[in-house]
C-alpha cells in the first residue's frame, strides 16, 4: 500500500508551478491552500491529472485582493479564477472552503456558507477517493476519510461524516443526483469496484428521485464519458443493478429484463468507440433483413430526449436498426450498408462482431474493402451522362433511370463502369 510519505513525494513532483505559486501566495497571506479532487486522485494513481483545483480558507474577496489578475467566475459559490499567465492553461480555479445547505433541486445547494474547516469541505464531496487534499506549500497530504486505502483497494465509497457508509451514500447521492452517474462513470474509467454499501445506497428511492431531477444534458455527458472508458461494463452492470439504467433508459432496462447483464455489458466493451452507444442500446434491436426503420425511429427519439446531438442520435439509431441484420446474401447486405451509410460501415462491422455475428461482419468488411458501390453518388455515371447518351431532357426520368441503375449495381457491382451502365440504361423501360 502506498504510504503517506510516498504519496507526498508523488504529488510534489507533479503539481504545476503556477498552482504551487497560487498556494504559496495564499499560505503566505495566512490562509490554508490545498489542491483537491480528481487531480490529486489521478496523480496518486499515476494517471495524467486534469485541472488542478485549489481550495482555500480565504474568503472570495480576500482571494480577489491578493492576486492582480482574477476572474470572478462564481463568487456566490466561493470560486475565483486566478490568471497566472497567458491562455486558459494558466488559469487556476480557487474555491473557498464551504459548507452547504439543502439541495431542493437535487443538483445544487440552496445556499453555501464559508468559514468551515477543510475536513468539512472535503466531507461534502462525492467519493472518498475524491476527498483528499494536498498542501504543496507545507508538503502535507490531508486524507481524513481513507482515500489512500481506497485507491489501494480499487474501491469507490461515498464520503461523509457518518461511520455508516450506507448513510453517507444515501446522503451524498440524494443531495445531488448526478453523483450516481459520476460513481458508475468512475467505476468504469478507473476500473474500480463500487463498495457494496455505496452501491446499495444508489438504489434507494430518494437517490433515484434526485437522479430524475438532473438535466438530461448532464446525464448524457456522463454517459459519454462512461462509454469512453476502457471497460464500460465496470459501470454499466452496477448501473442496471441499482436502477440507474431504469431511470435514464427505461426502454433498455425493460428490454434487458432478466438477461445476462454481463453478456450485454461485454458487448459494449467489445464495440469500437463509434459503435458503443449503439451497443448500449442493442437490446432494443429487432431482427430484420436490412435496416429496421421502426427501430431507428424509436432509438432516435430516445436519444434526442436524452439530449444527444442530432449527429449522435442519427448514427446510433441507424446502427441499432442494423444490429440484428439478417441479410441472406451480398446484395441484401449491400442494401443494408447503403441504408446505414458508408461513413457508418466500419462501426456496423464492429457492432456485429461485438454482438457475436462474425460471419456477417466478415461479409460486410469484404464489401467495404472492395469498395463495392453502396451509395448512389458512387455510380460510374451521372445524370449528364444519361441525358447525353439517351438524348433525353433533364427531368424526373433521369432520376428514375439513375435509381434503377443503382439497384442493378447493388445486385452486381461489376456493372459499375461507364460503358456497362450506359448500355444498360438504353434497355431500361
Amino acid at each position: 500500500m502506498i504510504g503517506e510519505r510516498e504519496a507526498v513525494d508523488k504529488l510534489a513532483a507533479v503539481v504545476p508551478a503556477n498552482v504551487r505559486q497560487v498556494c504559496a501566495t495564499l499560505t503566505d497571506g495566512g490562509h490554508e491552500a490545498v489542491t483537491v479532487g480528481g487531480a490529486v486522485r489521478d496523480a496518486l494513481l499515476g494517471r495524467e491529472p486534469g485541472d488542478w483545483d485549489v481550495a482555500t480558507s480565504a474568503r472570495p474577496e480576500q482571494v480577489l485582493a491578493m492576486f492582480p489578475r482574477c476572474i470572478p467566475t462564481g463568487l456566490q459559490h466561493g470560486t475565483v479564477t486566478i490568471v497566472t499567465g497567458r491562455g486558459e492553461a494558466s488559469h487556476v480555479e480557487v474555491t473557498t472552503f464551504r459548507g452547504e445547505g439543502a439541495y431542493s433541486d437535487g443538483r445544487r445547494p440552496d445556499e453555501v456558507h464559508f468559514g468551515v474547516p477543510l475536513v468539512d469541505d472535503l466531507a461534502r464531496r462525492d467519493l472518498v477517493v475524491n476527498a483528499m487534499a494536498y498542501d504543496p506549500a507545507r508538503r502535507v497530504l490531508h486524507d481524513p476519510f481513507g482515500g489512500l486505502a481506497d485507491l489501494q483497494a480499487r474501491r469507490l465509497r461515498a464520503v461523509g461524516p457518518s461511520p455508516d457508509p450506507f448513510a453517507n451514500a444515501v446522503g451524498r447521492f440524494t443531495e445531488d443526483g448526478l453523483r450516481v452517474m459520476r460513481a458508475v462513470r468512475f467505476a468504469a474509467v478507473l476500473e474500480f469496484d463500487l463498495d457494496p454499501q455505496t452501491e446499495r445506497g444508489i438504489g434507494q428511492p430518494s437517490v433515484l428521485a434526485s437522479l430524475a431531477k438532473v438535466s438530461r444534458e448532464r446525464v448524457s455527458d456522463e454517459l459519454r464519458k462512461l462509454l469512453a472508458a476502457p471497460s464500460p461494463s465496470r459501470g454499466l452492470v452496477p448501473a442496471v443493478a441499482t436502477g440507474i439504467v431504469a431511470s435514464i433508459l427505461p426502454a433498455v432496462a425493460a428490454a434487458l429484463g432478466d438477461a445476462d447483464l454481463g453478456a450485454w455489458a461485454r458487448v459494449v466493451d467489445a464495440a469500437s468507440a463509434e459503435s458503443r452507444l449503439a451497443a448500449l442500446l442493442s437490446p432494443l434491436a429487432s431482427a430484420a433483413p436490412g435496416l429496421d426503420v421502426a427501430t431507428q425511429r424509436r432509438v432516435e427519439e430516445l436519444l434526442r430526449a436524452l439530449k444527444f446531438s442530432v449527429a449522435e442520435a442519427t448514427a446510433a439509431s441507424r446502427l441499432v436498426a442494423l444490429a440484428r441484420c439478417t441479410a441472406a446474401d451480398a446484395p441484401a447486405l449491400r442494401r443494408a450498408l447503403r441504408d446505414g451509410g458508408r461513413a457508418l460501415g466500419g462501426a456496423a462491422v464492429s457492432l456485429w462482431r461485438a454482438l457475436g455475428n462474425g460471419a456477417l461482419a466478415d461479409r460486410a468488411a469484404d464489401i467495404l474493402e472492395r469498395r463495392d458501390p453502396i451509395a448512389a453518388a458512387e455510380l460510374a455515371v451521372a445524370g449528364k451522362d444519361v441525358i447525353d447518351q439517351l438524348a433525353i431532357p433533364a427531368g424526373p426520368r433521369v432520376g428514375q433511370l439513375l435509381k434503377a441503375l443503382f439497384e442493378r449495381v447493388l445486385d452486381d457491382p461489376a456493372l459499375n463502369t461507364r460503358e456497362a451502365l450506359l448500355a444498360l440504361a438504353q434497355t431500361l423501360p
